[in-house]
């Protein structure tokens, strides 16, 4: 039963997921922690943060981690099977479709149309994964002496190497474990 679910959670995240892999993941919040109760918020994040980590589509990876945190490797399969499916299907549809009624305006309208909310979607996520990383949660209100310092600190030096040296997403991330490592394991 619970594989089912699974199936049918990714399967509803992978239909509603407009804008690529970081759009997916306002819906994987409700749908894995929300809806379902199967992970935490912190478990959320680290999921996130191996998915970015990791080669390969943000959406799949996080699908692929949060199925196997939640029944193990099969649990993974059946969540990736489910994440990517519905994507495979529109796609080809969509692509006949594109190609075919492309010029005609009322197409190009509904291209125009969904942008901002595939921005505000992106947003939200963001949102909700940089206030988690600095508070610990994502809930309002918030409170100064729930600011993690060290949090701040990594995500400022990690924007500041990002814009000044132009690191790459990968460098920042190994600097960022590293520092990890040596700020929590060893001080």
């Amino acid at each position: 039963m619970i594989y089912i679910k699974l199936f049918l959670s990714f399967f509803q995240i992978g239909l509603f997921s407009f804008g690529g892999g970081y759009a997916a993941l306002p819906l994987i919040e409700q749908q894995t922690i929300e809806v379902n109760g199967w992970i935490t918020n912190q478990q959320f994040i680290d999921i996130l943060t191996l998915s970015e980590m990791t080669p390969g589509p943000i959406a799949i990876n996080a699908a692929t981690f949060t199925g196997n945190q939640i029944t193990g490797v099969l649990g993974g399969v059946i969540a990736t099977i489910g994440v990517t499916m519905p994507s495979v299907i529109i796609v080809l549809l969509l692509a006949y479709f594109y190609f075919k009624y492309k010029n005609i305006k009322m197409v190009q309208g509904i291209i125009q149309g969904l942008r901002p909310a595939v921005v505000a979607l992106i947003a939200s996520a963001g949102l909700t994964i940089f206030l988690t990383a600095m508070f610990g949660h994502s809930e309002f209100p918030f409170q100064l002496d729930q600011l993690k310092i060290v949090s701040v600190v990594l995500f400022i030096i990690g924007i500041f190497l990002m814009r000044k040296y132009k690191l790459s997403p990968i460098q920042i991330m190994i600097l960022s474990g590293i520092s990890g490592i040596i700020i929590y394991a060893f001080i």
